[in-house]
């Protein structure tokens, strides 16, 4: 049997030319036909509607328009992107790992390509 190739380890992460393991979450790389990067945007609609809200409150008293304004604020800058790693088989599409970090989304696709690739 050949020895196992590693393309990418780092922390719970780690990437094979047959196995791609995942915060305790191992996957088998025999049956994977594509790996994609996918994108996860926030739905920003609670903070527009709480920023319209703010608006409204400046009919009423402005120190509570600006509690409420400044909450939306918060909340809109809170909510961030969000990027995975999808993986394509003949069972169908998994999400595999998701990330803030667009970098290490990047590099573990790229591994697995690489993987995939090695296998032949």
């Amino acid at each position: 049997m050949a020895e196992e190739k590693v393309f990418f380890e780092q922390g719970d992460v780690k990437v094979t030319n047959s196995r791609f393991m995942t915060y305790g979450t191992t996957h088998s790389m025999s049956g994977v036909t594509s790996v994609t990067q996918v994108v996860y945007k926030p739905n920003r609609k609670g903070p527009i509607i709480v920023a319209v809200i703010g608006l409204l409150c400046f009919i009423f008293s402005w120190l509570v328009a600006v509690i409420v304004l400044a909450a939306a604020v918060v909340w809109w800058f809170l909510q961030k992107t969000k990027y995975g790693v999808l993986m394509s088989s003949a069972s169908g599409d998994q999400d595999a790992l998701s990330s803030t970090d667009a970098e290490f989304i990047n590099t573990v696709v790229a591994a697995l390509n690489d993987a995939i690739v090695h296998r032949g």
